[in-house]
């Protein structure tokens, strides 16, 4: 599949302000960065680099003048949709020192808190387990932005029962690193989201291999465009400001073509 992504910020800057931005869709195996622009602002400094893992790009920005920042990317998708449910653990003496992070608790990712819903599962493993686990929040949560702030925990999430894309892939990390599954956030874009905009989901480390999967199923594994990975939403989110900034517009627009 192609698709075209085009991404518009609009932000007063009252002051000068340091930004590090995650907007920038990945090259990798999968998927394949065609045509890319970014336009920035002629009066920020700005600079490049990798994402966590080294997956993706992102970008330091040293502003003291409006925001308004404009991406295009035409990017080829060529991601297999394998079927999670028959794929294998991965034994955790196989695990190699940049994953073994991912089986830990994070800042949005609490550690307790699910026993009794893990007790339900007990009976599977590996994907059969993911899968089940992916489907027990599919089916239990509803998708709300009201109940979602910043501070949202997977524990908040599991609670409340309700919450946005990043709640769910946060809950769903959550309930399987406490099977013993590395799991980690992804952000993505992906025309199947409405309304448009920016999307997270999980990625789960089953037969030796990180596989994305989406708990709110708006969207399939061959149909998103990765844009980079992390222990949690702090590590992904599209605009981090040290500093103030204050939203004016805000737009994604995703479209296969």
């Amino acid at each position: 599949m192609d698709c075209d992504i085009r991404v518009h910020l609009d932000y007063e800057v009252p002051d000068r302000v340091t930004l590090l931005l995650q907007l920038r869709a990945v090259t990798d195996p999968f998927q394949h960065v065609t045509d890319e622009t970014l336009l920035v602002p002629d009066g920020c400094h700005w600079r490049a680099t990798s994402g966590e893992e080294g997956i993706g790009e992102r970008i330091w920005m040293d502003i003291d003048e409006p925001l308004k920042l404009s991406y295009h990317a035409h990017v080829s998708i060529d991601r297999p949709a394998h079927d999670l449910a028959r794929l294998q653990a991965t034994p955790l003496f196989q695990m190699n020192a940049p994953d073994i992070k991912y089986l830990m608790a994070s800042r949005y990712c609490g550690a307790t808190g699910y026993e009794d819903l893990l007790d339900t599962f007990s009976h599977l493993s590996g994907g059969a387990k993911v899968v089940a686990m992916r489907d027990w929040i599919t089916s239990n949560l509803v998708y709300d932005n009201s109940v979602s702030t910043a501070n949202t925990t997977a524990q908040d999430t599991f609670a409340d029962r309700r919450g946005v894309c990043r709640d769910y892939a946060h809950l769903l990390i959550a309930l399987c690193r406490c099977s013993a599954i590395p799991a980690r956030i992804a952000a993505v874009y992906s025309p199947d989201i409405s309304p448009p905009d920016f999307h997270a989901v999980a990625e789960v480390f089953l037969d030796g291999g990180w596989h994305l999967v989406d708990p709110t199923e708006m969207t399939t594994t061959d149909r998103m465009v990765l844009t980079g990975v992390g222990r949690d939403a702090a590590d992904v989110s599209f605009l981090t400001s040290f500093g103030v900034v204050q939203l004016k517009e805000q737009a994604v627009h995703v479209q296969e073509s």
